[in-house]
């Protein structure tokens, strides 16, 4: 049995949805889902303090990095006596988890040499990609694949239901302090839910945006969906920028679960298209199940549009 230490969230809910979950024997301290995964060995800490706001966190990720210094710490003796064969971890962000060449360094020390998997996509396809790339390492290739094209159907369900429905324009802010549009695999999620996304970058990081361009683009939607927080944190920062986003202008604004169903490149990459096309089509899409979302005050923001 393959012993594996996941180091990404999105990798841990993959590996917990292909049936490995017996064999994940340590995960980092942000992997929250599925709930047993929180019980598993915690091999990481941030190096950024608890409790700051969305500005001061920005500030501090931005000071740490400038010093050249890492953002993650990984726990390298628990890691040994684990006595892992199998390394999970990314390179695409190193706001989102340890440093890739760390992990690689740490590998090459420990007793059990491990296999160092990265996953680094940068779209959804290439998500969908990864499971087939974690099924093959991991030899349960033909879960895999039953996973992806589940995945798969319920995406091409989601164009079929909104396939000739108006499309609205769609600002995502994956961070509002200061603001970041949709990057990576955002932009297409909001196609294929039946909208038009704006000020985004389809494959590539985030971009960061003005106040100012932001209220020029006159978005028909914003959906508030800041890297990592959950619906009621996004929803407290919607109202923190109320005046902002009311000059906009926009005629619906949603606060989602950035961490469960945009930010994280994993399966509920789906469970967030289909939420998407429900608040733009809810004609078309009913509601998923369990998939948090909060309206923000339409009314109260425009009462304080300057």
């Amino acid at each position: 049995m393959v012993r594996i230490a996941s180091l990404v969230p999105s990798a841990t809910e993959m590996l917990f949805a292909l049936d490995l979950g017996e064999q994940v024997v340590a995960v980092t301290h942000e992997c929250d889902y599925p709930p047993e995964a929180a019980g598993k060995r915690h091999l990481t800490r941030s190096l950024v303090p608890a409790g700051l706001s969305a500005g001061q966190i920005d500030a501090e990720v931005r000071r740490l990095t400038g010093e050249g210094r890492h953002l993650y710490e990984l726990d390298e003796p628990v890691l040994a006596e684990l006595d892992v064969d199998l390394i999970v971890t990314q390179a695409l962000c190193e706001v989102c988890a340890v440093s890739y060449d760390d992990v690689v360094g740490v590998a090459a020390r420990l007793p059990s040499r491990p296999r160092v998997s990265s996953l680094d996509p940068d779209d959804l396809g290439e998500v969908l990609n990864d499971i087939d790339r974690l099924g093959e390492v991991t030899g349960v290739s033909d879960r895999a694949t039953e996973l992806r094209r589940s995945l798969e159907r319920r995406l091409a369900a989601v164009r079929a239901a909104v396939e000739g429905a108006d499309r609205a324009t769609v600002l995502p802010l994956e961070w509002l302090d200061p603001p970041f549009t949709g990057g990576h695999w955002v932009p297409e999620m909001i196609e294929i839910a039946g909208g038009d996304p704006l000020l985004c970058v389809r494959g590539g990081k985030c971009p960061t945006a003005s106040w100012d361009e932001i209220a020029a683009s006159s978005p028909d939607v914003v959906v508030a969906m800041p890297c990592g927080w959950n619906a009621g944190q996004a929803r407290s920062e919607v109202e923190d920028h109320a005046a902002e986003l009311a000059a906009t202008g926009a005629e619906r604004i949603w606060a989602v679960d950035g961490a469960a169903s945009f930010s994280r490149p994993g399966p509920r990459l789906v469970d967030g298209t289909e939420l998407l096309a429900h608040l733009l089509h809810p004609d078309r899409v009913e509601r998923p199940a369990g998939v948090p979302f909060e309206p923000a005050p339409i009314a109260e923001l425009a009462g304080q549009r300057s």
